[in-house]
């Protein structure tokens, strides 16, 4: 069964689900949530999604929602195939340790200063509305001084969690790339050289590509 995946795709959280699984060299169905027009909050997605957010999946007979779950998930379930599917969680009960440490780090000490940068710089100006200027210059700072832990930790390895790529990095990207490249705040990296390299390294993967690619095309399917 293909994976459907409930969601914008311009959207953060769907993003954060269709690098997972073009990471894991699985195909894929988006089923469009048109969040502008407010279709997540209707009774049948709620249904689907309790909360009224984007995405959620169907695997099969199976249903989940929240990003980082669904993540976690497909990784568990589909990571280390043989065919060469990375081991996104780590091979280790120890080293999904780590993993699931920087998640939560992304979680609860990243995402809530990252999420008014663009919400503030670029979603409601998207939509017309003046965004709080004040609100996001401060929660830049504020990335800037959770960056610096950063710094620290990619002194130790060449990745958040160890020395491969995992959930831990891969969760990061869609808010940032955000961030960065549109609401021009890239000063979040500066002083940053083993932040900055990290960034450069995580964004050029071949998987993170095919998603802007698959995202700027409009398709609703994707097969590696």
């Amino acid at each position: 069964m293909v994976v459907q995946v409930y969601g914008k795709p311009q959207a953060v959280c769907p993003q954060r689900v269709m690098h997972c699984l073009v990471e894991l060299g699985l195909p894929f169905e988006l089923v469009h949530v048109d969040i502008d027009a407010m279709e997540h909050k209707l009774p049948e997605f709620l249904e689907k999604q309790p909360f009224g957010q984007v995405p959620y999946i169907t695997d099969g007979d199976f249903e989940l929602f929240e990003s980082r779950a669904i993540v976690r998930y497909l990784a568990g379930k589909y990571g280390g195939r043989g065919g060469g599917a990375p081991e996104l969680l780590g091979r280790t009960v120890e080293e999904r340790a780590k993993v699931e440490q920087w998640m939560d780090v992304e979680a609860i000490n990243y995402n809530p200063w990252a999420f008014p940068v663009v919400f503030n710089l670029l979603v409601l100006p998207l939509r017309g509305a003046p965004g709080d200027r004040e609100a996001a210059a401060a929660a830049v700072e504020e990335m800037k001084r959770v960056l610096e832990v950063y710094e620290k930790q990619l002194s130790k390895s060449k990745y958040l969690a160890g020395d491969e790529f995992t959930l831990a990095d891969l969760t990061h990207i869609p808010a940032t790339r955000y961030v960065v490249e549109f609401c021009g705040a890239a000063r979040i990296f500066e002083g940053k050289e083993r932040v900055k390299a990290w960034w450069e390294d995580i964004t050029g993967r071949p998987a993170w590509k095919k998603v802007i690619s698959f995202v700027e095309s409009g398709k609703s399917s994707y097969s590696p």
